[in-house]
């Protein structure tokens, strides 16, 4: 681990899911529904990174929690994630989705077609191929991330997630 690059641990980028922004909650789901495999472990991704049309800008990302904002039912929607309230102080009981769940599954097939690029969310780190993996650890941590794109002359070349991350660490410990 001592002389371990970002590089050595990264996802490269054409091995993990992209979506270009004018796709569909329905096909984010499609694009993260993949296995990647990291040596003896096989995972799924908890983000898609979004892309401008032709893949040359990075615009955000979309973790699975974002897609489920977008699909989630209208009568529990209170505005905003920033800006909810409960009305008359009143929480919204999830479990009121049992009077129809015909009628909650066809606003959640209509939802599944509004665009991504409406509940991504904004990068908030990216990190160079060449750093050592402890500033890695440190940008996570700082910016409450678990992945982080990977640069290399300003392109984007991968992504690196906390899961590798923490794996590497692990190592020396005897894990």
């Amino acid at each position: 681990m001592n002389e371990t690059l970002v590089r050595d641990i990264m996802i490269p980028l054409e091995e993990y899911p992209c979506v270009p922004d004018t796709f569909t909650l329905r096909d984010a789901i499609l694009g993260i529904q993949v296995q990647i495999q990291r040596e003896e472990l096989s995972t799924v991704p908890r983000v898609v990174l979004v892309f401008n049309e032709n893949h040359s800008k990075l615009l955000g990302m979309l973790r699975r929690r974002d897609i489920m904002r977008g699909l989630e039912p209208r009568f529990m929607v209170r505005g905003p994630i920033g800006t909810r309230r409960m009305p008359y102080n009143v929480k919204i009981d999830p479990n009121l989705s049992e009077f129809s769940y015909d009628k909650a599954m066809l606003g959640i097939r209509r939802r599944a077609d509004r665009k991504i690029k409406d509940f991504m969310i904004p990068i908030k780190a990216t990190i160079n191929d060449n750093d050592h993996i402890m500033k890695a650890v440190c940008e996570m941590v700082d910016k409450n991330t678990s992945l982080l794109p990977v640069m290399k002359d300003d392109d984007v070349v991968g992504v690196l997630r906390s899961v590798d991350v923490l794996n590497e660490l692990a190592r020396p410990l005897g894990f």
